[in-house]
């Protein structure tokens, strides 16, 4: 049903929201409304001081509170969710995060103060309080330090307050909504068959998920899309399947509950989503979403390559699956045809027949740690049989090339040579002419030539024959 209206829940209080363009930002349209705690920083997700707090499904399935920047959230989006800003923090006194921030003097001039309280908030009633919580979060005054002793002198146990009570009281299902202004009109379908007829009627409306891409697009270049559809609450891209032989993940199933339901399980998709941005992103983030914008630098596609993942995909006439080596066409183009979504991405479990022996990592090179872009990230998979022969191998790259990609011509040389050190020479003299990088600011073509043979080498030197590692999980 047709609606110019819809509401949310901030700090307790129900907002009605009316004529307001569906991609009007949460981080915008709080301001506007006067809750200023929240501050604008960079506007593009990357240093936190716009966090907030909204209730959504933890890994377990049960309400809980999410930490999120809200600079990168089409208003739209949180129709019928609960937010808390600083302001609903503080409401009845002092939180135990703020007092620990105070005592310990976690506060100079200010400015992302709040949002540091958001993030510690979130880890607070999940009993996490760490310096992983802070990841997302960047300060110029205190040097850190007062602020990560405070997330030390936090508690991590708690019972009922205010806010672990709130939890026990919330429903997380939400209705579907077709919300419409003068000149722009938001989806929000709960089931595939919908989505589709929806993409029937409007061909060129605009998919979003976590909607962390299209923030920027609409944080930092101002864009208006006419039709907005929003994938976040279809169901069937909301499942997770696991059997013996692979997992299948629903591509609107946001990274944070990836990162935790499957630890263990791929240990190269364990190490690159502890990197892939920060808390904030991956809360919002969806694996279909990152491999869908057919970023050369998308982090989760050098992985996916090198684990042999499929795509299911979907529209009117039928579903087809297909390799993920078979979906990137060009710089930001896909295999995805018009009015076709991305339903799920299935990892098989199992190795090469013969092969006893699986090796996998992944790595990612950037100017910081976590919460940066890829310089060059890679990803591989290599089998071994009891002579300790190569028998499959998969070496995946992002940031050489204008899609993410294989090394395939290395890979068919490797397969049939012994794992040692020779051979990685030899695959390192090939690999240095096999991509022809661009240069940038982030590095010259030169460096990434030498970062795309290195990085195979430090992989040999990481899991040898010589350590006994088998990481396959």
């Amino acid at each position: 049903m047709q609606n110019n209206t819809f509401s949310l829940i901030i700090n307790g209080e129900k907002v009605l929201i009316q004529d307001l363009s569906p991609t009007l930002t949460l981080l915008e349209y709080l301001r506007r409304s006067g809750w200023v705690g929240t501050k604008e920083g960079c506007g593009d997700g990357d240093c936190g001081a716009c966090t907030v707090a909204v209730v959504g499904q933890g890994s377990n399935g049960q309400p809980q509170y999410l930490a999120m920047n809200s600079c990168l959230i089409p208003l739209a989006t949180m129709a019928g969710r609960e937010i808390i800003t600083v302001e609903g923090v503080g409401k009845e006194g002092l939180h135990p995060v703020q007092a620990a921030m105070v005592s310990l003097g976690g506060s100079q001039c200010g400015y992302c103060t709040p949002g540091f309280i958001m993030s510690l908030f979130t880890a607070y009633y999940k009993g996490e309080v760490n310096d992983e919580s802070l990841e997302g979060n960047l300060c110029r005054c205190t040097g850190y330090l007062p602020i990560r002793r405070a997330a030390e002198l936090v508690n991590n146990t708690h019972s009922g307050d205010q806010f672990s009570e709130r939890l026990t009281q919330i429903d997380l299902s939400v209705n579907s909504l077709h919300y419409i202004t003068s000149h722009q009109q938001f989806f929000r379908p709960l089931q595939l068959s919908e989505v589709l007829e929806i993409l029937q009627q409007y061909p060129d409306a605009k998919l979003v998920a976590g909607a962390t891409d299209l923030g920027l697009e609409i944080s930092h270049h101002h864009q208006e899309f006419p039709t907005l559809i929003s994938l976040e609450s279809v169901a069937e891209l909301q499942q997770l399947k696991q059997t013996s032989d692979y997992v299948e993940i629903g591509a609107s199933i946001p990274l944070s509950q990836i990162e935790e339901n499957l630890k263990g399980i791929f240990l190269s998709l364990d190490e690159m989503l502890s990197w892939f941005a920060a808390r904030q992103i991956r809360n919002r983030a969806t694996i279909g979403g990152n491999l869908a914008t057919a970023s050369p630098i998308g982090d989760l596609a050098p992985v996916l390559l090198s684990l042999d993942a499929k795509l299911r995909l979907a529209s009117l006439t039928g579903e087809r699956i297909i390799c993920i080596a078979d979906f990137f066409k060009g710089y930001r183009q896909t295999e995805l045809q018009p009015q076709e979504v991305m339903v799920s991405i299935i990892i098989p479990k199992t190795i090469t027949a013969n092969a006893i022996r699986r090796l996998s990592q992944s790595y990612k090179i950037g100017k910081r740690g976590t919460d940066d872009i890829s310089i060059v990230s890679a990803a591989f998979t290599i089998d071994l049989d009891t002579n300790n022969t190569i028998i499959h191998a998969r070496l995946a790259y992002g940031g050489v090339a204008a899609i993410p990609i294989r090394a395939i011509n290395i890979e068919t040389m490797l397969v049939g040579k012994h794992w040692n050190y020779a051979t990685i020479q030899n695959a390192k003299i090939l690999l240095k002419d096999t991509f022809n990088p661009l240069t940038d600011l982030r590095g010259s073509a030169d460096y990434r030539k030498r970062l795309i043979a290195n990085l195979f080498e430090k992989f040999f030197i990481e899991f040898s024959p010589s350590q006994g590692c088998n990481i396959f999980g």
